[in-house]
C-alpha cells in the first residue's frame, strides 16, 4: 500500500521509521519531510497545512492511507475534506480536534465530563485578565487559547511575571491570533507524565506510558518548548496510577466523546500532573505527541497500519496490541537560543559513528548537497533502548557525545524524575 505522512519533524520520522519496517506498506511519501525521512522515504515538497496541495496529491498519487502528524491541518479540517473525497485519514475530524485547537474548549468538555483538571477562568479582554490575574495565587499558569507549537504555556512565578505574560500575549500578540483568547489556571504541583490512547469513537485503548521535559535546561528550568526529551515507560506509572488513570480520566474521555457525539478517530494525547489529590489533565492533543512518540513507537510491536485499520473500521476493541518489555529514552539536540531566536544552517557531523541500534529521528534538518544541516529549534531527537531507564539513559549519553553541531543544547537529566529527582 502506499501511505502519505504529513509533517516534517522527529516524530513523522518516527511514524515513517516504523511503517518502513511493515511489510503490507510498499511506498511511503513525507511531505515536507526532512533530511531523515528523506532516507527512507519519498519527501513531497508540500507544506503541511497546505490542504489543498495535499487533497490534490494523495487523489492523483492513488494513497491508499493518510496519516496526520501535526496538529495545525488537523485542526484546520484536513480530516474532513479527505474523507468528502473518499480518502482514507488517520486522525480527529474539524471538531473534535478543537481539543487542542482551542485550550478554552477543552478545559470546558473536562469540566462538564467530570474530568479532574486545573481551575480556572478564560479572557478575551486584556484589562479583566490583568485585574483577576492574583484570583489562584502564585505560581499561576497562563495559557494562549489557540495553537502556538508548545510555546504557550507560561507558568508565572510573580504577578510582574504575570502581567508581563499576558501583555506579551495579548497585546503584543508574540503567538498572533492564538493569544485573542488566554485561559488562567491553578498551579498544579506534582510530576508529569503523559498517555497516548488510540481513539475509535467507542472505546480508547492506551499505550505504553511516557514522560516528556517540556523545559529547556536541566532540572526544569528555563522557559517551555515543544519538549527536549521522553522516555517511556514512565517511572511513575505504576499499576495503582494505571487504574486511577483509567478510572477518572479515560473512562470519562470516552464517555464525554460519545455523550457529545464527538466521532473521534486518531490518536488522543493525554497531559497528566500527578499531584497529591490524584492524577488531572493538563491539556490534550489531538495527535501524537513530539517527543513522546520518538520513545514510545520503537517500543510497538503490533502493526501501525493494522492498529489504524482497526480505529477507521471502529474495531479497536478486536485488536491486540503489543509492546515490546525493553526501555526507551530519547533526547532531543536543539539549535543554540531555542525556543527564542536561533541559527540554522550549521552543519551536523557524526551520524555514521553511532552505535548500530542506536536510532536519530530528525526534527529540524535538510540536505545541503552531501551534508545534513540544522534547519530548526529541534534538531535531532537520539533515542536509545535498554533493560531498563537507566541503561538506556546511560547509552544515548554516550552516542551523544560522537554527533556535533555548532551551538548543540540539550538535557543532561532526561530518564530522571522531574524536580531534578534522580533514580
Amino acid at each position: 500500500m502506499k501511505v502519505l505522512v504529513i509533517g516534517s519533524g522527529g516524530r513523522e520520522h518516527a511514524i515513517v521509521w516504523k511503517l518502513a519496517n511493515e511489510d503490507k506498506v510498499k511506498t511511503i511519501y513525507c511531505a515536507p519531510g526532512n533530511a531523515g525521512t528523506s532516507e527512507i522515504a519519498i519527501n513531497i515538497d508540500i507544506s503541511s497545512d497546505d490542504i489543498d496541495s495535499l487533497l490534490d496529491f494523495a487523489i492523483k498519487s492513488e494513497i491508499d492511507l493518510t496519516i496526520v502528524g501535526p496538529e495545525k491541518p488537523l485542526v484546520m479540517g484536513i480530516v474532513d475534506k479527505f474523507e468528502e473525497n473518499n480518502l482514507r485519514i488517520f486522525g480527529p475530524n474539524k471538531e473534535c480536534s478543537m481539543l487542542e485547537g482551542s485550550k478554552a474548549f477543552s478545559k470546558k468538555f473536562m469540566v462538564r465530563n467530570q474530568i479532574p483538571t486545573a481551575r480556572y477562568q478564560e479572557f478575551e479582554d486584556i484589562y479583566s485578565a490583568r485585574e483577576s490575574i492574583d484570583m489562584y495565587g502564585y505560581p499561576v499558569v497562563i495559557k494562549a487559547d489557540g495553537l502556538a507549537a508548545g510555546k504557550g504555556v507560561v507558568i508565572a512565578k510573580d504577578k510582574k511575571e504575570a502581567l508581563e505574560s499576558i501583555d506579551s500575549i495579548m497585546k503584543d500578540k508574540e503567538l498572533g491570533q492564538a493569544g485573542n483568547k488566554i485561559v488562567v489556571e491553578e498551579f498544579l504541583d506534582g510530576i508529569e507524565t503523559s498517555i497516548l490512547a488510540f481513539v475509535d469513537g467507542e472505546s480508547i485503548v492506551p499505550m505504553e506510558s511516557a514522560q516528556d521535559y517540556k523545559k529547556v535546561f536541566d532540572e526544569d528550568k528555563g522557559p517551555n518548548t515543544g519538549g527536549m526529551g521522553a522516555y517511556s515507560p514512565s517511572l511513575i506509572y505504576d499499576n495503582k496510577l494505571e487504574k486511577e488513570v483509567k478510572e477518572k480520566i479515560l473512562d470519562k474521555v470516552i464517555d464525554g466523546l460519545k455523550r457529545e457525539n464527538l466521532n473521534y478517530k486518531g490518536i488522543i494525547f493525554i497531559g497528566i500532573m500527578v499531584t497529591s489529590e490524584g492524577p488531572k489533565v493538563l491539556e490534550f492533543n489531538v495527535r501524537f505527541g513530539d517527543p513522546e512518540t520518538q520513545a514510545i513507537l520503537p517500543r510497538l510491536k503490533t502493526s501501525l497500519v493494522d492498529i489504524i485499520d482497526s480505529v477507521l473500521n471502529k474495531k479497536l476493541k478486536e485488536i491486540q496490541i503489543s509492546w515490546i518489555q525493553e526501555s526507551v529514552v530519547s533526547v532531543v539536540l536543539a539549535s543554540k537560543g531555542y525556543p527564542k531566536k536561533y541559527e540554522t544552517n550549521k552543519r551536523i557531523y557524526g551520524l555514521d559513528d553511532l552505535d548500530s541500534d542506536i536510532i536519530v529521528f530528525h526534527s529540524g534538518t535538510k540536505k545541503e548537497n552531501e551534508d545534513i544541516v540544522t534547519n530548526g529549534g529541534r534538531v535531532l531527537c537520539v533515542t536509545s533502548f535498554g533493560k531498563d531507564i537507566d541503561i538506556a539513559r546511560n547509552r544515548v549519553y554516550e552516542n551523544i557525545e560522537k554527533l556535533k553541531f555548532e551551538g548543540k543544547q540539550y538535557r543532561k537529566d532526561i530518564g530522571r524524575i522531574n524536580k531534578g529527582i534522580s533514580l
